[in-house]
C-alpha cells in the first residue's frame, strides 16, 4: 500500500479501487486548475483534505433510502463529483446529477466522469433553469446564503428529501436569517476537516 493511500484511508473508509479513481480525479484537477481556477491555488497543496476529505465526509451522512442526489454548483467537482465516486462501488443504485453553470466547468466535469468510469449527469446551466430534479439528496459547498439555497431546493428537492449544505463559521447567522421567510429543521453535523465548519442537514423545507 502506498502512504497516500493508508493516510486517505485512515479517514475515509474506501477501497484501492476507488482510491485510485479520486487519483485520477485529483490530478486532473491539477492539470486543468490553472486555466479554469477550479479551486484556490493555495489549497492544491492540501487537496486531499481540504477539497476531497472535506467532500467524502458528506457521504457518510446522506439517508441509505436515496436513490437520486443532486449537487448545485459543483465547480470544480466539490462535493457532487466526490461523492459519486465513492458511491459507484459503495452505493452503486444512487444516480447523480451535477449543476454547473460554467461551460469550462462543465467540461471539466464530463472529463472527470469519463476518466473514472463514474455515471454522473451534467447540467450546464443555471440551477433555476434547469428542470426540477426531485432529489432525494441535495448538496452545496460554498454556494450560496441558506436563504437562497432553499429557493434552489423548493424547485429541486423531493418533497422528503434531505439537503446536506456545508458551511462556515457563519452558520447560526444564515440559520437565523433564513427563518424569516422558511420554516425547516435542521441538524447540525460537525465537520471532520474544519473546526468551524458544518454539515447542514436540512428538513422539510417550507415557505413561511
Amino acid at each position: 500500500m502506498t502512504v497516500a493511500f493508508e493516510a486517505f484511508t485512515a479517514q475515509c473508509d474506501v477501497s484501492r479501487e476507488t482510491f485510485s479513481r479520486l487519483e485520477i480525479y485529483a490530478g486532473l484537477l491539477n492539470k486543468w486548475n490553472p486555466a479554469i481556477n477550479l479551486v484556490s491555488k493555495n489549497t492544491l497543496n492540501d487537496l486531499w483534505t481540504r477539497h476531497i476529505l472535506d467532500s467524502a465526509q458528506v457521504f457518510d451522512v446522506a439517508p441509505d433510502s436515496a436513490k437520486g442526489w443532486s449537487d448545485l454548483g459543483s465547480g470544480g467537482g466539490f462535493p457532487g463529483m466526490v461523492v459519486a465516486i465513492l458511491a459507484k462501488e459503495k452505493r452503486p443504485e444512487l444516480s447523480f446529477n451535477c449543476v454547473e453553470s460554467d461551460q469550462r466547468k462543465a467540461a471539466f466535469l464530463r472529463t472527470v466522469a469519463r476518466e473514472t468510469g463514474v455515471d454522473v449527469k451534467i447540467h450546464a446551466d443555471r440551477i433555476e433553469k434547469v428542470a426540477p430534479l426531485h432529489a432525494d439528496v441535495l448538496s452545496a459547498r460554498a454556494l450560496a446564503p441558506l436563504d437562497i439555497l432553499f429557493e434552489f431546493a423548493e424547485m429541486h428537492l423531493a418533497p422528503s428529501g434531505v439537503a446536506l449544505f456545508q458551511k462556515g463559521a457563519s452558520y447560526q447567522q444564515e440559520i437565523d436569517a433564513a427563518r424569516h421567510r422558511w420554516d425547516f429543521s435542521e441538524t447540525v453535523i460537525p465537520s471532520i476537516t474544519e473546526s468551524q465548519a458544518v454539515i447542514l442537514e436540512i428538513k422539510g423545507i417550507t415557505r413561511v
